[in-house]
C-alpha cells in the first residue's frame, strides 16, 4: 500500500510538471519532459502497471523526436491511465480493509 501511495504522489507531480513544460508553444524542454517520463516508466514497472509503462515508452519516443503533438497525446493517455489505475487500486485497498474489518486475512504474495 505504501509503494502505491508513493507511486501516486510521484505520478501527480510528474504529470503536472510535464503538462506545464508542454504548455509552452515554443522552447519545450524535451529533455526535462523525457526525464519525467523515464521516472514514470520505472515507477509504473515497479508496481506492475504494464499498460502505463507502455504508454511511457511511446511518450519517450515522442520526446526523442521532439514531437510536441505526440507528447501532448501521450500526456493525455498517461493522465487517463493514471486515473484508471488509481481508481482500481483504491477499490482494491477498500476491499482489503473490509476483509480485515470482517476478521478475514489477506494472503501475502512473495
Amino acid at each position: 500500500m505504501e509503494v502505491a501511495s508513493l507511486f501516486f504522489e510521484d505520478c501527480e507531480k510528474l504529470i503536472n510538471n510535464m503538462a506545464r513544460a508542454l504548455e509552452q508553444q515554443q522552447g519545450v524542454d524535451f529533455k526535462q519532459v523525457d526525464a519525467s517520463v523515464h521516472q514514470l516508466k520505472g515507477s509504473s514497472s515497479s508496481i506492475g502497471a504494464t499498460k502505463f509503462k507502455n504508454i511511457c515508452i511511446d511518450f519517450r519516443r515522442s520526446c526523442e523526436a521532439q514531437n510536441r503533438e505526440g507528447c501532448l497525446r501521450c500526456l493525455q493517455q498517461v493522465t487517463h491511465e493514471y486515473s484508471v489505475l488509481k481508481n482500481k487500486l483504491q477499490t482494491l485497498f477498500r476491499l482489503e480493509q473490509q476483509i480485515l474489518a470482517a476478521g478475514g486475512t489477506i494472503p501475502v504474495v512473495e
